[in-house]
């Protein structure tokens, strides 16, 4: 039998009022940290216990729940083999519809008691039952969701059909398509009680025996359980604007969500039988699509693989322990640090800059963020004030610098004004205090050089806003000490960051794809493309916001000098551009401006951008981009400064949002032909998850 393997256990209750009650668990013998999965093991499970139940004409009710913290959070995609064949793909959703439809079937009262985590098949599963409880929020059932459509699949198991059926299609939208979209965003039970999606909920601490309590009397008569009548219709309306909607995040690049889209519209017309036979056909031609090995192979990057922190040192190589931080700057990105290690650490933390009023400025920033925070009720107002008064204070001098474990600079992007704050800072700090820089292209050994010690130095590169981005890349200059590394590590894993170690070179590994990506783009524009005509044909491709959308949000100021940077040392493949030169000379903040009839480009910038005459089509564009983005990857892993195609993917997903159903790049790049042709052979073998 596999590890972990899903049992359902199968016990009865003689209730003096109602009678027998099958009461059943589903409980792999772990712990809450390696949840109840299904599979098809547990299916098999789950059948002889109904078979049991079925023979038994004594039993008078039937209850489901899970191991404590955890109901059952679906199917474990990580077992699905991309090599099965399309009929194997087509029983995977068969099964699942016939073992929970067999629930479904049962002749007397069933009620599914929601203890905790459920998500995808565990979702489903608890939908098919006639009567639902579930556990108050916190403490209870804090993550509810059915996520597939985020790894492209669709809810194969009933999901779309009983969702619409039993809560309406407004329901299901938003808990099938909506939220997966929506950086997978769950809900909780109160959202899900609120929703119809659960007839009672209850305290955790006596879930279980209200949750059986509250079926005897269902069983009694002693208590009816009404809802309200809903319409499973989806109006035109309704279809028209979720289409548009699906359109906004990821274009026409993610199959997935369309799918389901078109699954729950149909569930008005169908029997149950039809709509879960709908689903399992659909349900297999997404496994057997390239996006859907894509989204498992994004999913275990970013799940698995960047949990065991690859590039660390040997765990024997340990780091310091930090008791106060220091940093330098009190601009947005500071801001922004002071606040995250604050509340990470609840560690003293001190922010220098070079200005009364700027200190002012980026300490009411950290105020007002954790007041927005305390009222939304995800943090106390005394710990609010505790952190933004007491935690995080500010100086125009280095008081208070000496007893920091670690300083981290923000300053401006000049290695010589590094190179400075270095100097005064190991004037200042006690030795072992670690040197860490936010630079997003320079030098670091550069920067180092003139310390007494330079091993202190390591590179330490979060992406904005930084509590959006989950990626912090960590840079190794020449002289950075093991000691050194070990501990950025443990800084990311504890800020709950996802680090990716990255050779020091110009603009290390995120920025300079995105430059390549943007390279590829203003050749288009260059030669005679129209603006918008490049704008709407890559952001097609599925990226979450389109080219000029994003250089709005990085500001063409900072694109230009990383741009400046990737020239000095690459001059033949990343020239400057004379149109982004000219847009930043003349302070624009952005390419696109609003017009009458909607959004276009600024004719300001357009007369500046210099452009020759040459037409191109979608495809063309398309392909002119990802063929530069495979150039550059191809160039990134020769060089070495990254490991693995993996690390590349990691921090592209983790730090510019793209896309899973694309794998971040390099699968996609596989797929296409793009890596064959510019680099004469595939990142990957057959399967990316094969590749270390």
């Amino acid at each position: 039998m596999a590890k972990y393997v899903t049992q359902c256990k199968l016990n009865f209750y003689e209730s003096k009022k109602a009678g027998k009650i099958a009461i059943v668990t589903m409980d792999n013998g772990e712990s809450y940290n390696i949840p109840n999965t299904w599979g098809f093991e547990a299916l098999e499970s789950l059948n002889k216990v109904l078979d049991i139940v079925e023979a038994d004409p004594d039993v008078k009710g039937w209850l489901l729940t899970g191991k404590p913290f955890i109901f059952n959070v679906g199917a474990d995609i990580m077992s699905v083999d991309p090599a099965m064949s399309r009929e194997d793909a087509l029983q995977i959703g068969r099964t699942g519809h016939a073992a929970f439809k067999r629930i479904m079937d049962l002749k007397i009262p069933t009620l599914a008691a929601i203890n905790g985590a459920a998500m995808g098949g565990g979702t489903e599963v608890g939908l098919y039952h006639d009567y639902r409880t579930i556990s108050e929020s916190p403490g209870g059932c804090d993550h509810y969701a059915l996520p597939e459509t985020f790894l492209n699949l669709i809810p194969g198991w009933g999901g779309t059909q009983l969702v619409t059926k039993l809560a309406g299609p407004e329901v299901a939208i938003e808990l099938i398509i909506t939220n997966p979209l929506s950086m997978n965003r769950m809900i909780n039970s109160k959202k899900a009680f609120k929703m119809g999606l659960a007839d009672r909920m209850f305290k955790p601490v006596e879930f279980v025996d209200e949750s059986r309590a509250l079926l005897e009397r269902i069983i009694t008569g002693e208590e009816k359980i009404e809802r309200k009548s809903v319409d499973p219709k989806v109006s035109d309306e309704l279809y028209n604007n979720t289409k548009l909607a699906i359109m906004g995040k990821v274009h026409s690049g993610a199959i997935a969500p369309f799918k389901a889209l078109d699954l729950i519209k149909g569930a008005a017309g169908w029997s149950w039988d039809e709509g879960f036979e709908q689903e399992s056909q659909t349900l297999a031609d997404m496994i057997k699509s390239n996006q859907f090995l894509s989204s498992v192979y994004s999913f275990d990057l970013t799940q698995r693989r960047a949990k065991k922190l690859p590039g660390r040192p040997p765990k024997e190589v340990r780091g310091y322990n930090i008791n106060k931080i220091g940093i330098i700057g009190a601009g947005l990105m500071a801001s922004q640090m002071a606040l995250l290690f604050a509340q990470r650490y609840q560690c003293p933390v001190v922010m220098k800059d070079i200005k009364q009023e700027f200190v002012d400025k980026g300490l009411s920033y950290v105020r007002e963020q954790l007041g927005k925070t305390a009222q939304k009720g995800r943090l106390s107002a005394a710990d609010a004030r505790w952190i933004g008064e007491d935690l995080i204070t500010g100086t125009v001098t280095y008081d208070g610098f000496e007893d920091c474990d670690f300083v981290i600079e923000a300053v401006f992007e000049e290695v010589g004004i590094k190179q400075k704050v270095f100097g005064e800072l190991e004037g200042v700090c006690k030795p072992e205090c670690l040197f860490l820089t936010n630079t997003s292209s320079l030098d670091i050994t550069e920067m180092a050089k003139n310390l007494k010690d330079p091993s202190r130095v390591v590179g330490f590169h979060f992406f904005n806003p930084i509590a959006v981005l989950p990626l912090v890349e960590i840079i190794k200059a020449e002289k950075t000490s093991e000691v050194a590394l070990a501990t950025a590590f443990d800084i990311a894993k504890k800020i709950k960051k996802t680090p990716v170690l990255v050779k020091n070179a110009p603009a290390f590994l995120v920025n300079r794809i995105l430059l390549a990506w943007m390279d590829g783009i203003f050749q288009c524009i260059d030669e005679g493309a129209d603006f918008m005509q490049v704008d709407n044909a890559v952001v097609d491709l599925g990226f979450p916001m389109s080219p000029f959308t994003l250089a709005a949000l990085v500001g063409p100021a900072i694109s230009l000098h990383v741009q400046e940077t990737l020239n000095a040392a690459w001059p033949d493949r990343f020239p400057v551009s004379a149109g982004l030169k000219n847009l930043v000379a003349k302070g624009k903040k952005s390419l696109l401006t609003f017009t009458e009839t909607g959004i276009d480009v600024d004719p300001e910038i357009k007369a500046g951008w210099p452009q020759g005459n040459k037409s191109f089509t979608d495809e063309e564009i398309k392909d002119r981009v990802m063929e530069r983005v495979a150039l550059e990857v191809g160039l990134i892993l020769k060089e070495g400064v990254v490991a693995s195609p993996k690390d590349v993917d990691t921090g592209l997903i983790m730090g510019a949002g793209w896309p899973f159903f694309m794998g971040g790049v390099t699968p996609y790049l596989d797929q296409k032909g793009y890596s064959e042709k510019i680099c004469g052979k595939k990142f990957h073998g057959a399967n990316p998850l094969e590749t270390a």
